[in-house]
C-alpha cells in the first residue's frame, strides 16, 4: 500500500499544489545549500566582509533595518519578505558568501519555501551589525520641572480651611 502512495497518490498531490514547481525547486536547492563551508567561508573573510555589510546596512531603507532591531533570530513573513529579499540583493552585491545563491534561489521560488536558508544568512550577517543605542529619555526642562514640583507641594500642603 506505501508503495502505491509513493509513486501513485503522492505525485499526483504535488502536481495539484505544486503547480509551477517552486517548492520543488525550493527543496531541492535547500538540499544542496551547503551551510557548513558558507560558514567556514564567511570565518575566513570576516574582516573584509564586516565593513562592507555595515555599509550595505547603513544604506538599506526602514524596513530592512526593522529586520535586526529585535536580537532574536529574524523570521521571514510575508509582511518582511519584501525587505528580506531586498536585503539578500545588497548583500549579493557586496558578495557576501551564500547571498547570492540564496538571492537566485528566492528570484525562482519565493521567500516562504526558502525562509530557512534566508534565515542563516541574515544569522551570518547579524554579528556585523551594529547594535543601536537606546535613545536616552530627554531631560525635563526647567518648566517642566516648575510645574512638577508645584503639583508636589500642593499635593503635600493640607488643604487650607476658611473661617467665616
Amino acid at each position: 500500500m506505501t508503495s502505491v502512495w509513493k509513486t501513485k497518490v503522492l505525485p499526483r498531490l504535488n502536481k495539484i499544489f505544486d503547480k509551477d514547481g517552486k517548492k520543488a525547486a525550493a527543496a531541492e536547492f535547500l538540499k544542496s545549500f551547503n551551510k557548513e563551508e558558507i560558514g567556514k567561508e564567511i570565518e575566513d573573510k570576516k574582516t573584509e566582509l564586516e565593513p562592507k555589510v555595515v555599509e550595505a546596512y547603513e544604506a538599506s531603507p526602514p524596513e530592512v533595518k526593522a529586520l535586526f532591531k529585535d536580537k532574536k533570530p529574524v523570521k521571514i513573513s510575508k509582511k518582511n519578505s519584501a525587505a528580506a529579499t531586498k536585503l539578500l540583493d545588497e548583500l549579493a552585491k557586496i558578495e557576501f558568501p551564500g547571498a547570492k545563491l540564496v538571492s537566485d534561489a528566492v528570484a525562482k521560488s519565493g521567500t516562504t519555501p526558502l525562509s530557512p536558508a534566508i534565515t542563516f544568512v541574515f544569522d551570518k550577517v547579524a554579528p556585523f551589525i551594529p547594535k543601536e543605542e537606546p535613545k536616552a529619555e530627554p531631560e525635563a526642562t526647567s518648566r517642566e520641572v516648575a510645574v512638577e514640583e508645584k503639583k508636589e507641594e500642593a499635593a503635600a500642603a493640607p488643604p487650607a480651611e476658611e473661617k467665616k
